[in-house]
């Protein structure tokens, strides 16, 4: 690994979240070619997991496809991939991130899964001044929830996604086309996710407001609660005909089940995270369909890999035949973070050199499997946008599938059905 360790890189280290032993770095033992370490932190375990499904098959594929090694001034790289669980704790998270540093010496770290996973990972490079990449989690918690400053932004860390501001297009969107009364029931976790959707400047509230939205906002609730009767009976109070939040699934489905308990009947719920993955809209039995969500990637994206040319149909439909198991959200962007990895280790000065790294993670323009990356274009230094559209689940045969039924802010992605409202 890297030569050059400073006293104030180990001291910075010694000060992060979580204490971890400071090493200091040997010269790198050189076999035929050098190899790159790029660390991976991802929820495998706990109520994230449904982030990290399709891990394994993702890894699978870019490790045979890595096995030749990359390419960089003339000199061939082998890269190694080193995977570690947050187990969907943020202090875990933390902590594998530091172990990924200080004792595996990765020369470039990753993570993705909402801002549980995403921010004390990039907290931790940025104070041990490693390079870092993310993805999965809106951009504002991710930015502003690190105490991000738009005039200066980050050194080391950096992060593709879309942001709230694309979620509100979206889903006004859809409520605009379904007809019902606007008023909106908001259930919003106390976390990063909760905080940022709920926050009365940089959240939904104000944009709601000024389409003509009513959004009743009974307060924070704890992850993991066992009671939403005062949700409930705040939303049945109010006329709320639209409910949305963003929730892990097995809140939303405590909420869900507990709303047809006490007769609550919105005509459109449209949640972020909870309805994400088919295994969690199937345990939410007959009641899953019709649920709308958002909708970050699909095998109808037109995009392809930068890596292999693959298609995002053909990558969907590879896992599908490699598990048995439907397509998820998260398979292109785990596939376009090792994209980005590939192409700044490709174009690197000098791969030795941290801030050369980082330097060519900032000059990014690549055409990836969910878009175009380009941390130029903002909307906020070491921020880049991909596009964002939302949909449906809607039965389909003895199962559901989840629908695009709304494109109106990213038109490039085809339309796939009409929303249904619920009965």
């Amino acid at each position: 690994m890297k030569t050059d360790i400073t006293r104030r890189r180990i001291l910075a280290g010694l000060g992060a979240t979580v204490a971890a032993p400071a090493i200091l770095r040997a010269t790198r033992a050189y076999a035929a070619n050098p190899t790159i370490k790029v660390g991976f932190v991802t929820p495998s375990t706990g109520p994230l997991a449904g982030f990290a499904e399709a891990d394994d098959y993702i890894l699978e594929g870019l490790r045979a496809h890595f096995a030749g090694g990359i390419t960089n001034n003339g000199k061939t790289y082998n890269i190694e991939i080193i995977k570690k669980d947050s187990q969907s704790n943020p202090n875990r998270a933390a902590e594998v991130a530091a172990e990924l540093i200080l004792s595996d010496e990765v020369d470039i770290i990753t993570a993705a899964a909402t801002p549980d996973t995403t921010n004390p990972v990039a907290d931790q490079a940025e104070i041990n001044e490693v390079p870092c990449i993310t993805t999965d989690a809106p951009w504002q918690p991710y930015f502003f929830g690190r105490g991000g400053n738009p005039a200066e932004g980050f050194q080391y860390t950096y992060h593709f996604f879309w942001g709230l501001e694309d979620i509100i297009a979206n889903f006004t969107s859809l409520w605009e086309g379904s007809g019902v009364a606007k008023k909106v029931g908001g259930l919003f976790p106390n976390d990063a996710d909760g905080n940022a959707w709920g926050d009365a400047d940089l959240g939904l509230p104000k944009p709601l407001a000024a389409q003509g939205f009513e959004l009743i906002d009974p307060g924070r609730f704890q992850p993991l609660t066992d009671d939403f009767s005062n949700y409930i009976s705040a939303f049945k109070d109010a006329g709320c005909e639209i409910i949305t939040g963003v929730m892990i699934p097995p809140d939303f489905g405590t909420f869900w089940s507990q709303a047809a308990q006490q007769g609550f009947n919105p005509k459109v719920a449209t949640i972020g995270k909870a309805l994400l993955f088919p295994s969690a809209i199937e345990a939410l039995g007959d009641r899953g369909a019709g649920l709308t969500t958002e909708i970050w990637w699909s095998p109808n994206h037109p995009f392809k890999s930068s890596l292999t040319g693959t298609s995002a149909g053909d990558l969907a439909n590879g896992f599908t035949a490699a598990t048995g198991r439907p397509w998820t959200q998260p398979i292109g962007f785990k596939h376009a973070l090792f994209e980005v990895v590939a192409d700044v280790i490709s174009r690197s000065d000098d791969l030795d050199d941290f801030e050369a790294n980082a330097t060519a993670i900032q000059s990014t323009n690549i055409s990836t499997i969910v878009g175009d990356v380009n941390w130029a274009n903002g909307p906020v230094p070491n921020v880049s946008k991909t596009p964002l559209v939302s949909g449906q689940w809607q039965k389909d045969g003895d199962g559901v599938e989840l629908v695009i039924t709304n494109n109106s802010h990213a038109p490039q992605i085809p339309v796939g059905g009409d929303l249904q409202l619920l009965s």
